[in-house]
């Protein structure tokens, strides 16, 4: 059935922050090797790769190919366009990365006495090895397949609908009636506890409270002690690779008692090693907020005045 309906505790996780990596792709790839590393080869693995096959996105994943040296690897052509070069072995070989060179790109011009020119491999970089994987090349036959745009808005369905499924271990398991947010008692978190980043976006500091009330967070790991000489928020100036234990919602921000008000199903033994919260380009679904029950007057959180200008 559809990802939301049996969702599991991975063994590994990082909250990517954004649901394409477009903007910072270095990142991605760092967030691969280190997910990457977990992996013991007890069990085979199978890599899901994206669906972003144009451009930059098919230098990506020519340097995943090349990262992580599948066995076999799949690939489905679509029924009614032709775009694509089979992703065989030599190919991957020889075609240029992203952030990886291409057998082609690893060889310089050089003159020789005569003027003319030659070619050869430039100093200590020996020809890696052909891949060794089998290519499984399939034709489903099915019209419209990968029509991008499509694509696109099914897939923020599917993750507003994993949100509601993460979400719905928050609910007393015996009441028939869904229980609003605002009805379900939240952890208190000082701000010292936890260090704070926005992944996706540059905040000034004065206005990060802002951006943090209401908001989905990664409840995640960080190696280093979080160290505060204040009460105040701490703040990380880059965006770790760590580990992500889970996820929740900052339903409130007390600024009196520096407290936020966090909403997570995340076992309190799994709690206790929070030590950083990461905000990202995923957002709380709209539902959520304009379907509570037992609300008179204005919404918290929702406004329908909005300037677009702006």
């Amino acid at each position: 059935g559809p990802p939301f309906t049996h969702q599991r505790m991975p063994r590994k996780m990082v909250y990517y922050g954004q649901p394409s990596c477009e903007q910072d792709s270095e990142r991605y790839i760092d967030v691969v090797k280190y997910v990457f590393n977990s992996y013991k080869k007890e069990v085979p693995l199978v890599i899901n790769t994206m669906g972003w096959v144009k451009g930059e996105g098919l230098l990506l994943l020519t340097d995943i190919i090349r990262l992580l040296s599948p066995s076999h690897v799949v690939q489905m052509d679509v029924y009614d366009w032709k775009a694509m070069a089979p992703l065989t072995p030599e190919y991957v070989h020889l075609a240029p990365g992203l952030y990886t060179k291409g057998k082609q790109q690893a060889k310089c011009k050089q003159m020789d006495a005569s003027g003319a020119e030659n070619w050869k491999s430039s100093e200590g970089e020996k020809d890696a090895a052909v891949p060794e994987y089998k290519l499984l090349y399939i034709h489903p036959e099915f019209p419209r397949a990968g029509v991008a745009g499509e694509a696109r808005v099914h897939s923020s369905i599917l993750r507003d609908m994993a949100i509601l499924g993460y979400l719905g271990q928050l609910q007393p398991p015996d009441i028939g009636a869904v229980l609003p947010l605002h009805s379900l008692v939240p952890y208190q978190v000082p701000f010292n506890a936890v260090a704070l980043r926005v992944i996706h976006t540059d905040v000034a500091p004065t206005n990060i409270m802002y951006a943090v009330n209401a908001s989905w967070v990664g409840l995640c790991r960080i190696p280093d002690e979080v160290r505060s000489q204040t009460d105040g928020p701490v703040l990380l100036t880059q965006t770790p690779v760590c580990d992500c234990l889970g996820f929740g919602i900052v339903r409130g921000v007390d600024m009196e008692k520096k407290l936020y008000h966090i909403l997570t199903p995340v076992p309190p033994e799994n709690l206790r090693l929070v030590n950083c919260l990461l905000l990202g380009n995923i957002a709380v679904p709209n539902c959520i907020l304009v379907s509570q029950q037992g609300i008179e007057g204005e919404i918290p959180y929702v406004t329908s005045e909005y300037n677009y200008s702006i």
